[in-house]
């Protein structure tokens, strides 16, 4: 690493002299956030020197928020193995009991995200992460000792109330940590993990059952207490490995630290995201046009995403398969969808672009679906599912991070994106309710519901791309008209800051 001989960022080259000086004060402000006021000033790095810098980052942050995000898919999705498994003949769950446990996990779920990312700073990453996850450890594992409906459905909420905070407050710190066109390979890492979950799933669902009867207990019970306890020890194996902010990250050098925390905050623009919470990031976050229309976007993925996640199984068995094999045929549409995940995820920061991705996503998952709903052979629908399963989720860490993207300001886009997924996973709750014993085998209103969603999706992203092409293209058309005259900028360095998405020499991503 080299120090720049010009330490700081370069300012507004039309601000007067006293605006340079506070703005230089501001900039070493900015790079003493959460709480580290030794940063030195951000060094210039080589291209290959930031890409080993990265992969640095990227080995200790990933491997433990993947294997987190891992448990946690598995805990809330390994009830649809262990309705096969004997759960709904034990718990008598007739008619419609077992959609309804599966939709009281989605109610605390939803309604507790966006406070429990308003407290993630407060808390601190690597004390609230792990500790939610030895929570809902304990949670899954008492899960496996329930006697009766109701105490299934109890569980259940508070398994939502646990796992409420981490995939948001996980989004939001890689928002910390990464600059926004490294963002999707990086939830796409993360998220991965979830369609991971799928196929183990299954393969644990398969071996776990040959345990029925074990100390008087069926296969089902020993699903939720082994990997219940398996959460545990990822929770507590996450409080030693998971760090902070990159300004106090000890496995980092100092100049490193800077560089980082450089690097993200003068991402977006050259005078960087303003840092401090005022209620009026909650009312521009909430009054956003771009937070509702992603809102029904993520709907257009997420309904398809957990309808295909807590039903394959039961899907799969009106193939004419048994239960242990159709255990097994939920294995290969999640390994399709976890190398389909990556490809989208790595293409999709390498050109910089998600809106293609998440549209091909969107095509895959209406094929399925459309040859699910059909009277096609039990041989062609199996088929199907591989483009239910890796559709919705190869499109999920797109829509997740396209709104990352596009909103600026740390606590603005913290907001935002709780919002985004809060309100967007209510998806999960429509999607454990259409797919109805009563239905099968073709599942005519479970797969109906799924199209209508996706078809939602394919006209609200064209909506999305052409209204923020026309905002950029405006932009651009002011810059340039600026440039002509010899204009100075209207605002100061704080005033474009306080703007964040809304300011002038901010640039939508499509």
């Amino acid at each position: 690493m080299s120090k720049n001989p010009d330490t700081k960022p370069s300012l507004e080259k039309n601000a007067s002299d006293s605006q340079e000086v506070e703005d230089v004060q501001v900039k070493q402000e900015e790079l003493d956030f959460a709480g580290d006021s030794t940063l030195p000033p951000p060094p210039t790095l080589s291209t290959e020197e930031e890409r080993l810098l990265w992969w640095k980052v990227d080995l200790r942050l990933m491997p433990i928020l993947s294997l987190m995000y891992l448990v946690s898919f598995l805990d809330r999705g390994n009830i649809g193995n262990a309705r096969l498994n004997g759960l709904q003949d034990q718990l008598n769950l007739t008619g419609n009991k077992y959609n309804i446990a599966l939709t009281m996990y989605f109610v605390p779920y939803c309604l507790f995200e966006c406070p429990a990312n308003l407290v993630l700073k407060r808390f601190r990453p690597s004390k609230w992460l792990p500790g939610i996850t030895v929570v809902w450890g304990i949670v899954m594992t008492l899960m496996g000792l329930v006697k009766t409906y109701p105490q299934l459905v109890g569980v259940r909420v508070c398994l939502g109330v646990a796992e409420a905070g981490l995939f948001p407050g996980v989004v939001y710190f890689l928002s910390l940590w990464y600059p926004r066109h490294m963002l999707q390979w990086r939830v796409g890492l993360f998220f991965g993990a979830a369609s991971m979950a799928g196929a183990f799933s299954g393969l644990l669902a398969y071996g776990i059952n040959f345990m029925s009867g074990t100390q008087g207990l069926l296969g089902w019970s020993w699903i939720f207490i082994l990997e219940g306890i398996a959460t545990v020890i990822v929770g507590i194996l996450a409080f030693f490995v998971l760090v902070d902010f990159p300004a106090t990250a000890k496995f980092l050098t100092l100049e490193e630290r800077s560089f980082i925390v450089w690097r993200k905050k003068y991402d977006n623009s050259s005078v960087g995201e303003e840092e401090h919470f005022e209620i009026r990031h909650l009312v521009a976050a909430s009054t956003d046009w771009q937070v509702w229309l992603h809102i029904l976007i993520y709907f257009s993925v997420i309904v398809p995403l957990y309808g295909i996640t807590l039903f394959l199984p039961t899907i799969i068995t009106t193939f004419g398969h048994n239960v242990p094999v159709s255990q097994l045929l939920t294995v290969p549409p999640y390994v399709f969808a976890t190398i389909t995940l990556f490809v989208f995820a790595y293409w999709s920061d390498r050109i910089q672009k998600r809106a293609p991705f998440i549209y091909a996503g969107l095509l895959m998952l209406l094929v399925g679906f459309a040859i699910n709903i059909s009277n096609a052979p039990a041989g062609v629908k199996y088929f199907g599912t591989f483009f239910c399963v890796g559709g919705s989720y190869a499109a999920f860490p797109g829509v997740v991070a396209w709104l990352g993207n596009n909103v600026s300001g740390q606590y603005k886009r913290g907001i935002a994106m709780a919002l985004h997924i809060g309100i967007g996973n209510f998806g999960g709750a429509i999607a454990s309710n259409i797919y109805r014993t009563q239905d099968k085998p073709r599942f005519l209103i479970g797969h109906g519901c799924e199209l209508m969603f996706i078809g939602i999706g394919l006209i609200c992203v064209p909506i999305a791309v052409v209204s923020y092409s026309r905002i950029n293209a405006r932009r651009d058309e002011a810059f340039r008209a600026a440039t002509e005259r010899g204009e100075k900028s209207l605002y100061t360095n704080k005033e474009l800051r306080e703007m964040g998405d809304r300011a002038p020499d901010f640039r939508y991503t499509l």
